[in-house]
């Protein structure tokens, strides 16, 4: 399993990261082992002090695909979630201030937060999704699928052009504008079109 993950695919994110915007998506890959266990809280490590939430709607691919045209896309995945994209923001700003890639500013241990899933057949128009993540009580992102520069169908082709996707990949589809930093006794939690997805303590 790969977890396969888009950046700066939303507007007002890359504004707010004062970052260019991309001519096609911007790809990444975690390994499995940034999987956050469920039930585990995440613990800040101990090489940076500037971890950021990045909360982002999620799918599960369901059968091996490349060159998958957007049309046959929906073909390829049944579930979609909600989860974190985790990054140190710290590490990530002097790996790219030297050109360097930054897997290890996204690809840590527990740096990826996987919610529950939901068929996708039960939630109506996949580019028309409400989310958003709460701090401590308090809605910190909010976003929607239709505000994506690459709808999830349109990431799935792009994606396999250069991957073959398998069964068990993940694809994070990017997060909107309102990132920020997390503290020891954080709570964070993720609602989908109203819906608690996840929940964590940050340690």
């Amino acid at each position: 399993m790969k977890l396969i993950c888009i950046g700066r695919n939303y507007a007002e994110h890359i504004a707010e990261l004062s970052n260019e915007r991309p001519a096609d998506p911007v790809v990444f890959i975690k390994p499995d082992s940034a999987v956050l266990p469920k039930e585990q809280d995440f613990y800040i490590p101990e090489f940076t002090q500037d971890v950021h939430y990045e909360v982002e709607v999620l799918v599960k691919i369901k059968k091996v695909g490349k060159h998958i045209d957007p049309r046959f896309a929906p073909k390829y995945y049944d579930e979609i979630g909600l989860g974190i994209d985790f990054t140190a923001r710290d590490l990530q700003a002097r790996l790219k201030e030297k050109g360097l890639p930054w897997e290890k500013a996204k690809g840590f241990d527990g740096a990826a937060v996987i919610g529950k899933w939901v068929q996708k057949n039960t939630l109506g128009d996949l580019n028309d999704l409400s989310f958003d993540l709460s701090l401590n009580g308090k809605v910190v992102q909010k976003g929607n699928t239709a505000q994506m520069l690459w709808a999830i169908d349109e990431l799935i082709s792009y994606v396999s052009r250069f991957f073959t996707l398998k069964k068990g990949d993940i694809l994070f589809t990017g997060t909107p504008a309102g990132v920020g930093k997390v503290s020891p006794n954080d709570y964070l939690s993720g609602r989908l079109e109203g819906k608690e997805m996840f929940r964590l303590k940050i340690k």
